[in-house]
This record gives structure tokens, C-alpha cells and sequence, in this order.
């Protein structure tokens, strides 16, 4: 099991794509608690949620960054402040969908966040009930083909976030 460290490494050396499903309501973050918090007083987000420095150092670089959320309206307060940061992600690149289970039935998706790079390793996040990332194995090449069917399952079934977020936020 990769620990957070060890994992976020894995975003400097991948070579083209990396595609992430997300599929909790909430993720305990503790780097994130104190901008939650000014999120939800209303206050303003700074600059980076304009144009998200992170996605922009792999996109900058001609990497893919894609992902869809799995989620279930209505939205926590977690999930609002998450895709209140999308648009920042969009500016810098990153393609994000939303499938939202409770306007539309899908089957065939895990009940578990994973990311796919380049196409040829799947890593499988680990989180605790509660949301807090445990760590993220690395699952065998023989179960590639399955992820890979749930990427493309997730991309057919979402919506672009401009055109959900047009109609949650």
C-alpha cells in the first residue's frame, strides 16, 4: 500500500493520462479544513481557485488530466465546496464529468475511488468510513481491463460540470 506521499510522486512521473473516478460524498482532508471552513462563511477562495496550480503543472507539460464524480444529490457541504473548485480545475485543464445517482441510474461503476495512468496502471484508493485516505495499492496488470471498461462506463454515463454545476450550484 502507497502511502500519500509515496503516491503523490506518481503525478510527476506519469507520462500522458491520468483519469480519476471519485465516488465519496466526503473526503477528510486535513490540509483542506481551514479553506472549507472559509468556504462556507462565503468568504473569497484566493487566486489558485481560478486556475488550479496542481492540474496546471501536468497540463502545462501536455498531460491529460480527466475525472468523474459519482455522486448523489443533494450535495454535502463537502461535495459543495469541491465542485465550487471545478471550474478552477477546467481553466487548467482537467476534463471533469458528473454522474448524479439520484437524476439518473447507473450500474457497472465500482463503490470506490481509483486513478488509471497512462492507461496501463490502476491504483485503487483506500479511504477510511469517515473519508480520510488510507493509502492506494497498485492492483494487478490482469485487473487493467476492468478499470478501464469503468472508465469508459463513467465517461459514456456523465455530464459535463459546466452543465451540471448550471443547474446545482
Amino acid at each position: 500500500m502507497l502511502g500519500a506521499e509515496e503516491f503523490g510522486r506518481l503525478f510527476e512521473t506519469f507520462e500522458r493520462t491520468a483519469f480519476r473516478l471519485e465516488t465519496l460524498a466526503v473526503y477528510d482532508v486535513e490540509e483542506e479544513r481551514e479553506e472549507i471552513a472559509r468556504f462556507l462563511a462565503g468568504e473569497d477562495m484566493g487566486p489558485e481557485w481560478d486556475d488550479n496550480p496542481w492540474v496546471r503543472s501536468m497540463t502545462s507539460r501536455g498531460k491529460t488530466v480527466s475525472r468523474v464524480h459519482v455522486l448523489r444529490s443533494p450535495l454535502t457541504d463537502y461535495l459543495r465546496y469541491e465542485l465550487a473548485a471545478y471550474p478552477g480545475n477546467e481553466r487548467a485543464g482537467e476534463s471533469i464529468g458528473i454522474v448524479d445517482l439520484a437524476e439518473r441510474e447507473v450500474t457497472g461503476l465500482p463503490d470506490h475511488d481509483f486513478w488509471l495512468f497512462d492507461d496501463r496502471d490502476v491504483y485503487r484508493m483506500h479511504y477510511t468510513p469517515g473519508g480520510r485516505f488510507v493509502g492506494c495499492e497498485l492492483l494487478p496488470a490482469d485487473r487493467l481491463s476492468e478499470y478501464q471498461t469503468y472508465r469508459e462506463r463513467a465517461l459514456a454515463h456523465a455530464v459535463p460540470f459546466a452543465a451540471y454545476w448550471e443547474r446545482h450550484r
